[in-house]
This record gives structure tokens, C-alpha cells and sequence, in this order.
């Protein structure tokens, strides 16, 4: 039996979502809308593993706005609910406040989410527990995790947002990261709209 992990870099996910196809996802349906593809193309029957959610909580300060509040709440309650979900486990990292641009628009950076997404990546492909990954990110920060799950024989899958934003007109992924995986699958209109909210 070909057993799955699945990565979801909750950065990535929700800027697909949002900033380039203008819509909110249905988790459960977009997990499934994974693992049906990569079950197309194994010929074993394959199992779901895990899904692993890696975000971060929305900034506050030390004395929050009311804004601040209500982001932190939701986000609170959607990663809440994530955990009730089979399978799902929610790894969080923290978001640092970097200033504010020339804008006068506050610069926020995501801290420890590539090293916890990297070491579940070499924990999950070392100790023989899966065959497949699928990684929904964009990053190539994350291409030494791939290389070193294929030196452990799992198909790395990466399932990414179009070449061209229909939004932003700019590319949604590093071309680093494309060449280095497996398999590529790209997230489109077509996918958004079996997974949409």
C-alpha cells in the first residue's frame, strides 16, 4: 500500500486563496482534491498518512487594536478547527513585526515555519512511514527537505498556483522549487472551483 503525507505551507495556501484567485477553499475538500490526483497516478492503493498545517498567528502587539484582536480570534478558530479534522496536525511558527515599510505599511516575517516543515519532511521520509509527499507551497527554501526525501525514495508532489496569477499577473512559485520535485500539479481555476468554499 503507497501511504501519503501531505504538507500544506498555510502561507502559500491562503495567498492562493486570496490574493490570486479571490475566493476562500474548503480545507476538507482541498485535501481531497489532493489525494484524488496523487491516487490517480499510483498504482497501489494509497492511504493518507497525515496532513501537516504549517502558519503562523496573526501579529499582535503588546497593547492590540481591536483589528488585531478579531484577526488573532479567527485565525485562532480556524486552526481550532483544522485540529478537529482527521488526520490534521497544525505546526505553528511565529510572525515577527520587522518595522513598517517606506509605505508606512508594517513589515511581518514568518519565523521557524521552513524548519519545522523541513524536519517533519526528513522524519516522515527517513522512518519509512509514507511513499508519496505532497508539498502546497511555493518557496524554494523548501527544496533541501525535497532533496532529501527523494535520497529516501518517496515521490515528492508539489501542488502550486499558476505560472501567471490571474490576479497579480507575477508567478506564484519558484522555478527552484518546480525543477526539483517529482511530480508538479498545477492549483487553477479549474481546481479552486472544485475546492471553493
Amino acid at each position: 500500500m503507497a501511504r501519503l503525507a501531505i504538507f500544506v505551507d498555510g502561507g502559500y495556501y491562503n495567498a492562493l486563496a486570496v490574493k490570486h484567485y479571490n475566493t476562500r477553499l474548503d480545507f476538507p475538500k482541498f485535501i481531497n482534491e489532493v489525494t484524488s490526483i496523487v491516487a490517480a497516478k499510483t498504482p497501489e492503493t494509497l492511504e493518507v498518512l497525515r496532513t501537516f498545517f504549517y502558519d503562523c498567528s496573526p501579529y499582535q502587539s503588546k497593547t492590540p487594536t481591536a483589528h488585531e484582536r478579531r484577526m488573532y480570534a479567527s485565525k485562532l478558530s480556524f486552526f481550532n478547527y483544522l485540529e478537529t479534522l482527521p488526520r490534521v496536525q497544525v505546526r505553528k511558527g511565529v510572525l515577527a513585526y520587522r518595522g513598517n515599510n517606506a509605505a508606512g505599511e508594517p513589515i511581518f516575517i514568518q519565523k521557524k515555519i521552513d524548519l519545522l516543515l523541513g524536519l517533519d519532511f526528513a522524519e516522515q521520509s527517513t522512518k519509512g512511514h509514507i511513499t508519496h509527499l505532497a508539498l502546497i507551497a511555493g518557496d524554494s527554501d523548501y527544496c533541501p527537505a525535497v532533496e532529501f526525501a527523494k535520497k529516501e525514495s518517496v515521490c515528492v508532489w508539489l501542488f502550486h498556483g499558476p505560472t501567471v496569477s490571474p490576479m497579480t499577473k507575477e508567478c506564484t512559485y519558484a522555478q527552484e522549487l518546480w525543477k526539483c520535485c517529482d511530480e508538479r500539479y498545477e492549483i487553477d481555476l479549474a481546481f479552486v472551483n472544485r475546492v471553493k468554499h
